[in-house]
């Protein structure tokens, strides 16, 4: 039997930089934060909670040099936002990429792009269909 109360589903992601990391989530995808302290930081969004921790022993990323950029993971986050246009704006000014709009495609009722956040964890944005 499963219970009536769950707690809602979770994603763990570790990063080198637990508050830039953070903030790019909370204003990309405007995610409200659930608890906050110097390791891990907790955003959640419609039934989904995104925990960003830090990863023990990573360095710091170097502020001049771009990260690797992957277009394939072993997991993608993927992001309701009410406008990809405006994601991609967001993602550029805090350090992240979002394709261009003749990358974005169309499934299932909603419309996808995919990107990368500032330490080049793989993303995708989705707004309803038109």
């Amino acid at each position: 039997m499963i219970p009536s109360a769950l707690p809602p589903p979770c994603a763990v992601l570790f990063v080198a930089n637990v508050q830039r990391l953070a903030r790019f989530y909370r204003e990309l995808a405007a995610m409200g934060v659930v608890h906050e302290d110097e390791d891990h930081v907790v955003l959640e969004i419609a039934g989904l909670q995104l925990v960003i921790h830090a990863l023990r022993g990573a360095p710091e990323p170097v502020a001049d040099v771009a990260p690797k950029v992957r277009e394939d993971s072993y997991w993608k986050l993927c992001l309701p936002v009410a406008s990809i246009a405006a994601g991609r704006a967001i993602a550029a000014s805090l350090g992240g990429h979002i394709a261009p709009p003749s990358r974005e495609w169309e499934a299932r009722g909603f419309r996808a792009c995919d990107g990368h956040d500032p330490e080049s964890n793989v993303i995708q944005l989705r707004e309803l269909a038109a």
